[in-house]
């Protein structure tokens, strides 16, 4: 283990909490969310969690949506925090069957700035790592983790190994995370998992950043707009 670093204290991360609920209620999302958080903080990273539902979010697919008719809209603020954040993790609850609506918008958002540039011309998100928790008593981790980890690559993060986690009750009607009696917080399986990609986040997030980020050869669009076919096997490049 000497040859690994684990010195994560120059890292940041972000945990967006898309529940339904204002605070102050119970999260059940956040009793998971916490899991991972002590974990991180506990090796040095800079955390910080937003419940999203507290914050006037705008509708739209551009970042400041202000700018399109919204009268006001606090994802800006929230924007340069994801920005900042080297670990990006959407956590939030199934409802019927499927992701939030929150974690809907707050994915909607994100592919606002899917387009933008940073310094070495490729798309901004490249260099950070994403991951999502996901909660509820009813059928459906997978399949709202698969929507979100697609998303967040589809914009340019980087996903490493079992980057997601989840904990449901019985199916219909039963105990929520946090309920007395659940066994949630107890779940050998949940709490497995969480560490996993609560580790896998930091180690492929210190490697990024060891490493300058993604090597920005290939994938920039300035250079492909100007002609650069980056080896592209075609007849019609050769």
């Amino acid at each position: 283990m000497t040859d690994v670093d684990l010195d994560f204290s120059d890292l940041r991360a972000l945990y967006l909490n898309c529940t339904l609920k204002r605070s102050p209620e119970l999260s059940h999302t956040q009793g998971l969310v916490d899991i991972s958080t002590a974990i991180m903080r506990k090796h040095g990273v800079d955390v910080e969690v937003l419940r999203v539902v507290d914050h006037d979010i705008a509708t739209g697919v551009y970042t400041d949506m202000t700018e399109h008719g919204w009268a006001s809209d606090e994802w800006p603020a929230i924007h340069e925090k994801v920005m900042a954040s080297n670990i990006l993790v959407i956590a939030g609850p199934i409802w019927l069957g499927d992701n939030s609506s929150v974690t809907k918008r707050v994915i909607e958002r994100l592919y606002g700035a899917s387009g933008d540039l940073n310094d070495a011309g490729q798309w901004a998100y490249y260099g950070r790592v994403g991951g999502c928790l996901i909660t509820g008593n009813e059928d459906g981790i997978k399949h709202c983790a698969m929507d979100v980890l697609y998303s967040l690559q589809h914009v340019g993060y980087t996903i490493p190994p079992q980057a997601d986690a989840g904990w449901i009750g019985e199916a219909g009607p039963g105990p929520s995370y946090l309920d007395p009696g659940s066994g949630g917080p107890e779940n050998e399986f949940t709490n497995r998992n969480t560490t996993f990609m609560t580790w896998n986040l930091m180690h492929l997030a210190r490697m990024l950043k060891n490493a300058g980020g993604i090597p920005a050869y290939g994938n920039q669009r300035a250079e492909w707009d100007a002609g650069a076919r980056f080896d592209f096997v075609n007849p019609e490049y050769r």
